[in-house]
């Protein structure tokens, strides 16, 4: 890839891969043909298929992360590679190399921070409906709960500038490391953009490390958890409501027998109404004194993003004409006979 916007800029490939022995190899050339230059970092998650040596073979830089996960595996890339941009895939063949280029003028021309390829085609994914449902659902609860900024938060090509690389925390532990991303982006409110590509299919002797149930269960425990850091007067408000509308469930009976009668004889229930409307008001207290701290830590999050310097391309500039008038009437220096 050439061209003055983008030659001076440091291009590197990130590509975590767990058993793709059978892909690995041409996701590394295609990549290697589609970017020349860039280097491209294979992150081996203890592969037990030869995923390593098909990727040195091919010309990658390979890592082991021995610490099992998607999310370990993309911490530790962020925290060793320093570049301009980055673009992250999988090593599967579901994404084309060729559209690389495609992410990395978009980042440039938009002045993103993030460019997600949505995938076109995803319901396809080697035919397991389950994934497919699985995707609409989260997708539409994504932007129930975190905005509107994204379509397909489980993508995973993306382009990346430094400065969200460097600035995102990164605490996730699977496949959940996508969702994360996209609501750092959110919660920033940074510039981010998407783009349609095509999704293929996994070659024969490929097969998808994904379990519909098991790391649906994780990623729906992740947006809960991640609502709870980033919004908490909302996810605090929710569980004040649910204990309320429970007390107030207790309560209107004794109450209604209390005023036709005089008496209290369901004391326990009144009890537990109660501590219920208790425990709702100190959710409801907790919620709007984390919302406070969660505001504060977004605004330090925002800090620490903007002194990071953003990828500009540095392109030949003209002289400006005050300078060139400056040059020409400043006298020249005689020296001394």
């Amino acid at each position: 890839m050439t061209g003055s916007r983008i030659d001076n800029l440091r291009i590197a490939v990130l590509l975590p891969c767990y058993n793709e022995a059978a892909t690995i190899g041409e996701v590394v050339r295609c990549f290697r043909s589609a970017l020349p230059g860039a280097p491209i970092h294979v992150y081996d998650n203890n592969s037990t298929d030869g995923t390593a040596l098909q990727a040195m073979l091919a010309g990658a830089h390979v890592v082991r992360e021995r610490r099992q996960g998607k999310g370990h595996v993309v911490r530790r890339m962020f925290a060793d590679i320093d570049a301009d941009i980055y673009i992250m895939a999988d090593g599967d063949g579901t994404y084309s190399p060729d559209d690389a280029e495609e992410l990395v003028r978009t980042l440039l021309t938009e002045r993103a921070d993030m460019v997600v390829g949505t995938r076109r085609g995803v319901h396809a994914d080697a035919g397991r409906q389950g994934h497919a449902f699985g995707n609409k659902i989260f997708n539409m609860l994504y932007r129930t709960i975190f905005g509107t900024d994204f379509t397909d938060i489980f993508s995973g090509y993306r382009a990346f500038s430094r400065r969200f690389v460097k600035s995102f925390p990164a605490v996730s532990g699977g496949f959940e490391i996508e969702t994360e991303m996209s609501v750092h982006a959110s919660r920033l409110k940074l510039p981010v953009s998407e783009l349609e590509l095509d999704y293929g299919r996994r070659p024969e002797g490929s097969h998808s490390k994904l379990s519909t149930f098991r790391d649906g269960t994780k990623i729906l425990w992740m947006f809960a958890m991640l609502m709870k850091e980033t919004r908490p007067f909302a996810f605090f408000g929710i569980i004040s409501a649910v204990f309320m509308l429970t007390s107030l469930g207790l309560m209107v009976p004794v109450l209604t027998e209390y005023f036709e009668t005089g008496l209290v004889n369901r004391m326990p229930t009144w009890v537990l109404s109660m501590a219920l409307m208790m425990v709702s008001f100190m959710m409801f207290t907790a919620g709007v004194i984390l919302d406070s701290v969660s505001r504060a830590r977004a605004e330090q999050l925002r800090i620490h993003y903007m002194s990071l310097v953003a990828p500009r391309p540095r392109e030949p500039s003209l002289p400006l004409v005050d300078d060139l008038n400056a040059q020409q009437q400043r006298p020249t220096r005689v020296g001394a006979a």
